[in-house]
């Protein structure tokens, strides 16, 4: 045998291997001789290059050469479940699938609802080709690289079985959609290495997988071993109506598929499911927060339709949150960027939704007050969506006679700095936002955000590395690190230089974004577009007066004051003006200023509804441009609805009954003389591609 053909027998061989571990979880092999084989592919490939092949099971270790995120548009746009709590929503959404259906009879599907981030996997002659996130269901992150890292998904298919155990070959080209979790043996390894190294803990395994998939390191995505249960098959040849049976042809060709899924025909069946995994599910590897319950037959899901949001012919059941009972011994107090001091409270640990629980949330005095906590109190902690831990009640008659009331803090627990608490507002923050290290961290840590200064080549680590060794005191400092002071020990010149040149890029991000970056309490990302907006550039945002200030729609007095106060601070002075120094945006764009003009001043519209010549983003951005504020919910203020297709009949029917004016996209670009208009969203996107035809299928 030659090397070449060595290669691809090497290929087939470690993709089956991996299947049988990560998938079956009946391995044939040890992992030294899984190693041993892994190590001759790579090897051999390095003496062939031409042989070179993205979907190689040596790819699956990830690479630190990922550039940033690409948005692309979906296919078909992933819409989310609506949710009940109850047996009762669910017999409704049971008789709606049966009037909708005239009566027909029909199956029910019942499967698990993972908890994790949902993920659009695309195969093209039984090749992993593209995935995507959900985003914000028309638009998601290219994520492929990373993906590729997760053993659980299969880089390469294989025919299998199909619904009747005849042989099944896959579709040319198809879409799985999933979810991408980190199992609960990982999340507790993690946040052990994590703590051991003090740094911070992720709050769950969701926010541990979104933020590891979402990482531009895949080596790193590797090293955290996720895992991929995936749920649903689209495109023009997938092999049965049924949505089941899809899934068990799906399961022959390599993908993982929950062995928690049933066809019922009966209400009563559907809730034997839920009672039985309500209890059962606390054995899954896997965190799970309810049941989905999908009509099985995908003509007649075409038939049941969707509304605005959501399929009419699927519903998510979510569980009741689990409960436990625990010693509180101690309340602690974490300041957060904004100098808010946060109360937390610290447990003897309980077992709870699959995990150990520690500490929870006391949000602030005032929550505190109204459960008139003692210290020794036996607590309810509940997780919030099986999620965020929280106490929900005390139960007095354990109280200990010792037990001595909490006192919430009156100076800061980092800095020592007296505590004040503003008007309006229940929490109690620390007013040294130059000198207190949480809130310097934390406006660092704000300031290379996606949606603020983008630099995603850094991260909370990094800057609390940075500010430990004394390169970064605010964030104009970092504009003067240098490669070398970053390498240290010379291990890490590329990523050194890749630090580096995201910060240099950094100085083109536009003006609005670069005022939210500040970090001004209390001004969050449409307020400082209304203030890049209004006043245009940095000098006449830094000069203007209460009353200027106050005409601004959508700022109110806190803000304002909230602003003078900043720029009244010689030392955020040094810090803008050593920003200007360094380059970045400090007025908006020469296109920014053409474009904006008083054409829609005083109007509320709201968007509704899925467009062809714009992007939603684009159209929200336009009407800012234009003076116009968007606005989420219809009511009698709102001047119109600019509406596109497949608006939802609820908002269709609210603004029948109060009379608002529906304007199409055409009929809205020539009213306001826009057609020419050049819409600048703040963050740059695919443009939409226009709505599915009558009959294809869209999902979540």
């Amino acid at each position: 045998m030659d090397e070449k053909e060595r290669i691809r027998q090497l290929r087939r061989e470690l993709h089956e291997h991996n299947h049988r571990y990560y998938v079956e979880n009946a391995p044939v092999i040890s992992d030294q001789d899984f190693d041993f084989l892994m190590h001759e592919l790579q090897d051999l490939e390095a003496k062939h290059p031409e042989m070179a092949d993205p979907n190689s099971p040596t790819q699956r270790v990830g690479s630190d050469l990922q550039s940033e995120f690409r948005q692309v548009a979906h296919r078909y746009p992933m819409l989310s479940l609506a949710n009940t709590y109850n047996e009762q929503d669910v017999a409704d959404w049971y008789e709606s699938v049966s009037r909708g259906l005239a009566g027909e009879d029909f199956e029910v599907c019942c499967e698990m609802k993972y908890d994790g981030l949902s993920i659009s996997l695309t195969y093209v002659d039984g090749r992993l080709t593209q995935a995507v996130t959900r985003g914000d269901g028309v638009h998601g992150d290219d994520v492929t690289a990373n993906v590729k890292t997760i053993r659980s998904i299969p880089l390469v298919l294989e025919a299998g079985p199909g619904a009747e155990g005849k042989e099944q070959t896959f579709p040319r080209e198809f879409e799985i959609r999933g979810e991408i979790l980190l199992p609960w043996k990982e999340f507790e390894r993690l946040n052990a290495e994590r703590e051991a190294a003090e740094e911070p803990l992720f709050a769950n395994p969701r926010n541990a997988a979104s933020g590891t998939l979402k990482s531009l390191d895949s080596r790193l995505v590797a090293s955290r071993h996720l895992d991929a249960y995936l749920y649903y098959l689209l495109g023009e040849e997938i092999p049965c109506d049924g949505h089941y049976e899809n899934l068990q042809a799906a399961r022959g060709w390599g993908f993982k598929i929950s062995e928690g899924m049933k066809k019922v025909r009966t209400l009563q069946e559907i809730y034997d499911f839920i009672g039985y995994w309500d209890q059962e599910r606390k054995n899954l590897p896997v965190a799970t927060d309810g049941i989905v319950l999908k009509v099985n037959s995908l003509r007649q899901q075409r038939h049941l339709g969707f509304t605005a949001k959501s399929p009419r012919w699927a519903i998510a059941y979510k569980f009741k949150a689990e409960r436990a009972c625990t010693r509180l011994n101690e309340v602690t107090y974490q300041v957060g960027r904004t100098g808010q001091v946060t109360p937390v409270a610290n447990m003897e640990p309980v077992q709870l939704a699959g995990t150990t629980v520690k500490r929870a949330t006391l949000n602030n005095e005032d929550f505190i007050k109204s459960f008139d906590l003692h210290i020794g109190d036996y607590v309810y902690v509940e997780k919030g969506g099986e999620i965020i831990p929280k106490i929900v009640g005390v139960n007095v008659d354990q109280r200990p006679a010792e037990a001595r009331p909490v006192e919430f803090i009156r100076q800061c627990p980092e800095c020592g700095a007296e505590l004040v608490r503003y008007e309006g507002e229940a929490a109690w923050y620390c007013p040294n936002e130059t000198g207190c290290p949480p809130q310097i961290k934390g406006r660092i840590e704000h300031f290379i955000a996606r949606k603020a200064m983008n630099i995603d080549s850094l991260g909370p680590e990094t800057v609390d590395e940075y500010f430990r060794r004394g390169l970064i005191k605010n964030v104009a400092d970092l504009y003067d690190i240098d490669v070398q002071q970053i390498n240290g020990d010379g291990s890490r010149t590329k990523s050194a230089q890749r630090i580096v040149n995201g910060i240099a890029e950094s100085c083109r991000v536009p003006f609005e974004r670069v005022v939210f970056a500040l970090g001004i309490r209390f001004v969050g990302e449409t307020s400082a577009k209304l203030l890049a907006r209004r006043f245009k550039n940095m000098d006449a945002l830094m000069s203007a007066s209460l009353q200027e200030l106050l005409e601004v729609d959508g700022i109110g007095e806190v803000m304002a004051k909230s602003i003078i106060t900043y720029f009244h601070d010689e030392k955020n002075l040094e810090i803008v003006n050593r920003l200007r120094g360094y380059g970045l945006q400090m007025s908006l764009s020469e296109e920014q200023l053409q474009a904006t003009s008083d054409k829609l001043a005083g109007l509320s519209i709201v968007i509704s509804g899925v467009f062809t010549r714009h992007s939603r983003d684009e159209y929200k951005a336009m009407i800012e441009q234009h003076g116009g504020k968007n606005v989420g919910s219809i009511s009698k203020k709102t001047s119109f609805i600019l509406a596109g297709e497949n608006m939802g009949p609820s908002k269709l029917e609210k603004a029948q009954k109060l009379g608002i004016e529906l304007l199409d996209e055409d009929t809205f670009l020539k009213r306001y003389e826009l057609e020419g208009a050049t819409a600048i969203p703040a963050a740059d996107v695919e443009p939409v591609k226009p709505a599915p035809a009558q009959g294809e299928l869209s999902l979540f």
